[in-house]
C-alpha cells in the first residue's frame, strides 16, 4: 500500500517534527508548550500529542516572544 505525500500547509494537524520544521521552532520548545494548560493548539490522539495546525499559526502571529 503506497503512502500518498500530503504538504505540510495542507494537513490540519502537525507532529511535533513536523510543527517544528514547519515553524523553525524546536522540538523541545513545541512538546514543552503543548505541556502548558489551556494550550490552545494541542490535539489529543489516544497518549499522542498533535499540533493544530492553524491554531498554532495564530499562536505564533499573537506571540511576541516563545
Amino acid at each position: 500500500m503506497n503512502k500518498q505525500y500530503v504538504a505540510i500547509c495542507e494537513k490540519v494537524a502537525l507532529t511535533i517534527e513536523e510543527a517544528a520544521e514547519y515553524s523553525n521552532i524546536g522540538q523541545n520548545r513545541i512538546s514543552s508548550l503543548l505541556k502548558e494548560p489551556r494550550c490552545p493548539f494541542v490535539l489529543y490522539v489516544g497518549t499522542k500529542k498533535l499540533v493544530k495546525r492553524k491554531e498554532f499559526e495564530k499562536f505564533i502571529s499573537e506571540s511576541v516572544e516563545i
